[in-house]
């Protein structure tokens, strides 16, 4: 689509800065059970975590067994959280996760270092199927080891109808604009945020956009993890200042709100934004939403010091596991799913933008979201650590400040964690 290949600048740099950050290895650490070659015929498990999913991905099933009536696929889900901690426990043996899925950053790398990809580099009739800008968080020294498959947002959905009823078309781009539409949200009884700070997975996600404009390079997350960057640093002490402001904004028990709660309270219109992304869109519209989706990122600066509009991610990345002895099937599957047709059956059933080159969108959230795809975005900064409890102490500071604590203090306890983690 042209959409699609007018992204060469946007995230030409993404790239560079992706590859900078890959993990080590990619061979697997015991011999290899069987290679690509083998027989395309068995049961093939695919791990994964998106629940929500699940529908649109047994219709893929299906038009791939119709064509390789040898082979069954068994989904293996598990929730988010649980899948970015115990996924490599599961996947590591061979009997689960044949084909498997991983989230960029920590996990990736933490995989890619105990060899359970295996090298898909030589696949160029698999590889040529993706846009290659968007496919640079599967690397690792110089090894095509996962293809992400989701072109996803990390940015606060929005209710469009909603937003315009009260005179909110035009959204802000500064910080005390934002805060003001916050305020006028609320005197109208609309809960301005939905935001799931029960849920680590996704309470996060907001971390994204208020960064992203304040951090003092595009890399400095990840620098917390070398001790470069530290939570008392002024930037992030102001950034959790900004939290707090958000207080009287997010529906009241905030920091006990799983994520299902937080879409039921946006789809239902008593919350004006649900601060999570674009990959949510798909379950909102399970509960029942029917009003336009928009997507927009708080900025928190002045408008003239803006260097971003919003954030993207390349994710959930698919692999093959080394030491599966179904290799051969795990690649006829990841084929299927690289097909444009296909692609475009997961794209439009679950409302995300996919890596595949020439999709065709018909998807009316995609449609909506699609302006994002050429505006100046940041790759996602919160995926940047590898090393998980540094993420979380740096998350918990801001989950900490919402529910009361002061920034300066959070920060603090933050910091000694951070210290202790790293």
């Amino acid at each position: 689509m042209s959409n699609l290949s007018r992204r060469t600048l946007l995230f030409a740099a993404a790239g560079s800065a992706l590859a900078a950050c890959a993990g080590p290895g990619g061979d697997a650490d015991e011999k290899t059970v069987t290679g690509f070659d083998g027989p395309v015929e068995g049961q093939l498990s695919f791990a994964h975590w998106r629940a929500e999913d699940k529908d649109v991905l047994e219709q893929i099933v299906a038009s791939f067994v119709q064509k390789n009536p040898k082979v069954t696929v068994r989904q293996d889900i598990s929730p988010s959280n649980d899948y970015q901690s115990t996924a490599l426990q599961k996947i590591r043996g061979g009997s689960v996760g044949d084909a498997f899925t991983a989230f960029r950053g920590a996990q990736f790398t933490q995989i890619a270092s105990v060899g359970v990809f295996a090298d898909l580099s030589t696949q160029s009739d698999l590889v040529g199927k993706f846009d290659p800008k968007l496919i640079a968080a599967g690397t690792s020294e110089s090894k095509q080891l996962g293809l992400p498959y989701q072109l996803v947002f990390n940015m606060p959905v929005t209710n469009v109808d909603l937003l315009a009823k009260y005179g909110y078309t035009d959204l802000p781009k500064d910080w005390d604009g934002f805060l003001g539409m916050l305020d006028g949200l609320k005197a109208k009884d609309v809960t301005p945020i939905a935001w799931p700070g029960g849920d680590a997975a996704n309470a996060g996600q907001l971390l994204n956009t208020m960064v992203m404009n304040n951090i003092p390079s595009d890399d400095a997350l990840g620098k917390f993890e070398t001790g470069e960057v530290k939570a008392t640093d002024e930037w992030f002490v102001h950034t959790l200042k900004q939290y707090a402001q958000l207080r009287p904004y997010v529906q009241s028990g905030a920091n006990g709100t799983g994520s299902e709660a937080a879409q039921q309270l946006f789809a239902t219109q008593k919350a004006a934004l649900l601060a999570t992304g674009s990959f949510m869109a798909g379950a909102v519209r399970k509960l029942g939403a029917k009003f336009p989706l928009g997507l927009y990122a708080p900025i928190t600066t002045t408008a003239d010091k803006a260097k971003y509009e919003g954030v993207f991610n390349a994710t959930f990345i698919l692999g093959i596991n080394a030491k599966s002895s179904k290799q051969g099937a795990a690649l006829a599957w990841l084929k299927h799913l690289a097909d444009p047709a296909v692609a475009g059956v997961y794209a439009n059933g679950t409302s995300q933008h996919v890596t595949v080159k020439d999709v065709e969108y018909t998807n009316e959230d995609l449609k909506s979201f699609a302006p994002w795809l050429t505006r100046k975005t940041l790759l996602a900064p919160r995926f940047q650590f590898n090393n998980l409890d540094v993420r979380s102490a740096v998350e918990n500071a801001t989950v900490q400040v919402v529910g009361g604590t002061d920034p300066a203090k959070a920060a603090e306890a933050a910091q000694r964690v951070i210290d202790q983690k790293r």
